[in-house]
């Protein structure tokens, strides 16, 4: 799918063009349902970045942050929100499949570990760090 096919905020979205029209190609979810689901948990994670950090390794690359989370840091985000389970299931694809794009760009000999959830944060947003 090409990047005509996508929504026109998707590029609003830290997480590559490729991760969401695979996602919607490979659920039952459609681009703009995956779309509209993955921008307001976005906006819920750009005040995440601190507890993030300082809990999963992560990568950034091109103005983007990949953390390794786990299924815990995935359900204390989706929690807040009523996602019916196809939604829930292709939004943490979306997210866990950028992030490995991410690592695979930025990592010499990357290894995402198999159970690992990615979430995927623009860097922007990220708190300074001293």
């Amino acid at each position: 799918m090409a990047n005509d096919d996508l929504p026109e905020d998707a590029d609003e979205l830290p997480i590559p063009d490729s991760a969401l029209s695979g996602t919607a190609d490979r659920t039952d979810v459609s681009t703009e349902e995956l779309v509209d689901t993955l921008l307001i948990l976005d906006a819920d994670l750009r005040g995440r970045h601190a507890a993030y950090e300082a809990n999963y390794e992560y990568v950034t690359s091109d103005g983007t942050r990949a953390y390794l989370a786990d299924s815990e840091a995935w359900e204390n985000l989706v929690s807040e929100f009523d996602l019916d389970g196809a939604l829930e299931s292709a939004a943490r694809r979306a997210h866990t499949e950028g992030a490995t794009l991410l690592v695979d760009r930025s990592v010499e000999n990357p290894q995402v570990t198999e159970g690992i959830i990615g979430i995927v944060v623009g860097v922007d947003t990220a708190e300074v760090m001293g």
